[in-house]
């Protein structure tokens, strides 16, 4: 996992830290991670850490597409690891628990809007929301 975290690194123009990997791990194990639970892991895992450095990390890799946020309304800014295939996000709005689901329709990106206003659009981001089936058992 390290080579091929090492090598969008490269491609991207960064260089290969410990901190970044150390992102990129905790990111992969624990998608749609806050900036908190992603300085918690790294901290774990690297010991002392400083929250900038890992605000510093999340920009730099979120800037270069190695990373996506994601913003749910009412959220903090969720990330984890891009893998370029435009999925989408069912949200649970009992517990927050956020799911990756597949692309709506077709290709990236995905949905086409009734009037593009002369963009060429490259991505559509849905949200879907409702109830995961623990919240749905709660609520009856």
């Amino acid at each position: 996992m390290d080579t091929l975290f090492s090598d969008a690194l490269h491609e991207a123009g960064l260089r290969v830290t410990k901190p970044r990997l150390s992102v990129l791990h905790e990111l992969t194990e624990h998608p749609h991670s806050t900036a908190d639970d992603v300085r918690r892991g790294v901290t774990a895992r690297l010991g002392r850490v400083s929250t900038q450095a890992i605000y510093d990390v999340l920009h730099a890799l979120t800037e270069k597409g190695i990373l996506r946020r994601i913003e749910p309304a009412g959220s903090v800014p969720l990330y984890e690891v891009s893998n370029h295939d435009n999925h989408h996000h069912l949200v649970c709005r009992g517990c927050a628990t956020v799911i990756d689901i597949d692309c709506a329709v077709g290709y990236a990106p995905c949905l086409t809007p009734s009037d593009d206003h002369g963009f060429v659009l490259d991505e559509a981001e849905v949200t879907f929301w409702g109830y995961c089936p623990d919240c749905q058992a709660e609520r009856a």
